[in-house]
């Protein structure tokens, strides 16, 4: 768990260079809500506090729903979303090892859709200004459109689903303020810190290849082929790997070793199915960016799919009496 707090660390860097360190605030009060969370579940279950607070699972839950949520989202929402998370998704289920789902996932997912407008409050590209954005997150103050924008993947989705703007993907991310070169300012840079996090846990073999080579091969190929048919219409795939969660979900989020799948060829159709849903949502959902409820659904489709790949016991005889 601590490796994977390290690999987050060159994200986290470039987060704060570019959208202002208000999101280091927002990982310490999710931390704090994690483990108060995490030491009161335990102290109702009678299982050793020091014990289990000191493996850092709670933590990471708390670093990624930070991650994952508007730098200047209310205090409030975050700390109350980290509860959740631990409280219900983890402690309900019985604890550290036993929940069906992402705990951070299913953060996210429960505050973007009770708090939707709240959840879309992203710093503009720029606006750092601590004391500002200070502001915004403890005194739930309305943030004023100067300071906030769109995420690039739904300025682009909202764009291009108003027949009257006839916008085209090159159009918009030519004249969208929120984008970069390949996709959105700043996220480009972070999303490949969170590539280079990724392959230390892979080479620190922290983490399997299967689950995120799978993911990105996979949307990759799906939005290659869809870009390659109607490019007006779909971007291309280097929009959709450095845009958004892609990169954060592929290293650190579905590779958690609870909720996703065990098997090696489990762990490869885990990774495809969630690049395919999430490329799904992005394109006809309502949400702009799918990765979470991708890997809530493919959370469900583990037994499944652990089941199905299962490799044969050696030794064993099968069904129909051949050795």
């Amino acid at each position: 768990m601590l490796k994977v707090l390290a690999a987050l660390l060159p994200g986290i860097a470039v987060y704060v260079w570019f959208f202002g360190a208000a999101i280091l605030v927002q990982i310490a009060l999710a931390s704090v809500a994690a483990l108060a969370g995490e030491a009161a579940m335990l102290k109702l279950r009678d299982q050793p506090v020091g014990l289990f607070l000191a493996d850092g699972s709670a933590l990471v839950t708390a670093w990624l729903i930070a991650l994952t949520f508007p730098p200047i989202a209310p205090w409030w929402l975050t700390v109350s979303a980290t509860l959740f998370a631990i409280v219900v998704a983890k402690h309900l289920y019985g604890g550290l090892g036993q929940n069906p789902f992402n705990p951070a996932m299913v953060a996210f997912a429960v505050a973007i859709v009770s708090f939707p407008a709240l959840m879309s409050q992203w710093p503009a590209v720029g606006f750092t200004d601590f004391s500002a954005q200070m502001a915004v997150v403890f005194k739930s103050q309305s943030a004023q459109d100067a300071v906030t924008m769109a995420t690039p993947l739904d300025a682009l989705r909202t764009q291009l689903h108003v027949p009257e703007a006839r916008a085209t993907v090159a159009g918009v991310l030519g004249a969208h303020a929120s984008f970069g070169n390949i996709g959105g300012k700043g996220w480009e840079w972070i999303a490949l810190a969170y590539l280079a996090g990724g392959l230390w846990l892979l080479q620190q073999r922290v983490i399997a290849w299967q689950v995120p080579a799978a993911f990105l091969a996979t949307l990759a190929l799906i939005a290659t082929g869809f870009s390659l048919g109607n490019p007006e219409r779909y971007a291309g795939p280097l929009f959709h790997l450095v845009t958004g969660g892609a990169m954060l979900g592929a290293f650190f989020i579905l590779t958690d070793p609870v909720s996703g799948a065990t098997t090696p060829r489990g762990k490869l159709i885990f990774g495809a199915g969630a690049a395919l849903l999430t490329w799904i949502i992005r394109s006809f959902g309502a949400y702009p960016d799918g990765m979470a409820f991708a890997v809530l659904l493919m959370n469900l489709c583990v037994p499944l799919i652990d089941m199905g790949t299962q490799p044969p016991v050696f030794g064993r005889k099968r069904k129909d009496g051949a050795p």
